[in-house]
């Protein structure tokens, strides 16, 4: 937006102060979603897609950012937690098998804007409760998995995964705890893959319908892949983040109401 001799016009400086001023503060805050989902097992993808959404990004940019940022974070997290040797791969198989192409499938699909909200905002709310421990406490016993619940339960996160842009961790940790399947240890280790191959096939999807990536992607990415790094490191140890979930718990509300009010 260039005056009549090429100088910037008033609306495009104020564009740029914007950008100047609030482009360190959303880096900061994706740093930060990424140490603390990453130190649980999870990609960030409900995490940077409620930050997309406070910094009012478009969706169209929103859903592709979030399963890249995802793949780079889980793999970080995934690592950390397999070395440790917390990874049960016949814990993992039932749900994969059926979320991958799920996910291709919702990856592929877009819906209108206003169910795309309602949809991603009460996942956020599934999201917020997860956080601060109101969902999957883990159990004193361990059971054997159900392989057709198992197998119908990853198509439907898969599905999700993929419309939506997020990884499924989020939905999938409360379910292996609440049905007693797996450890809080187990299911971070689990749901770290989980999310990594989803986001991959939720990508290829978006991918092959013509979908593009944003040119701040690689920005994103290092900031995320730091506070990964950060995140699972410790996270694959023991870290109490209690206050800082509060605090991500707090920023995904804000988002949860932003998306219901303008949907």
């Amino acid at each position: 937006m260039l005056g009549i001799f090429g100088q910037p016009t008033a609306k495009a400086l104020i564009i740029m102060v914007f950008d100047t001023i609030n482009m360190p503060v959303f880096l900061l805050l994706l740093g930060l979603i990424a140490f603390l989902y990453a130190s649980v097992g999870h990609g960030g993808a409900s995490g940077y897609l409620a930050l997309m959404s406070a910094f009012a990004f478009p969706i169209s940019v929103m859903k592709p950012t979030a399963l890249l940022l995802n793949i780079f974070v889980s793999s970080v997290s995934f690592y950390f937690y397999f070395k440790r040797n917390y990874f049960k791969k016949n814990l993992f198989y039932p749900f994969a098998m059926t979320s991958i192409p799920f996910s291709f499938i919702g990856g592929y699909l877009t819906i209108d804007t206003f169910y795309y909200k309602v949809i991603l905002a009460t996942v956020l709310l599934f999201a917020v409760l997860r956080i601060v421990g109101f969902l999957g406490k883990e159990s004193e016993t361990i059971r054997s998995v159900n392989i057709p619940l198992a197998l119908f339960i990853g198509a439907t996160i898969g599905f999700l995964s993929g419309l939506l842009g997020i990884g499924g961790g989020v939905i999938l940790s409360p379910i292996l705890l609440l049905l007693g399947w797996a450890t809080i240890k187990q299911s971070a280790a689990v749901s770290a893959l989980f999310i990594l191959v989803n986001s991959v096939s939720g990508l290829f999807g978006f991918v092959s319908k013509g979908g593009a990536l944003s040119s701040s992607s690689l920005l994103f990415i290092l900031v995320a892949f730091v506070g990964g790094l950060l995140g699972a490191f410790y996270g694959s140890k023991k870290l109490n983040t209690m206050q800082l979930r509060y605090i991500l718990a707090t920023v995904i509300g804000i988002a949860i109401v932003k998306l219901y009010t303008t949907a």
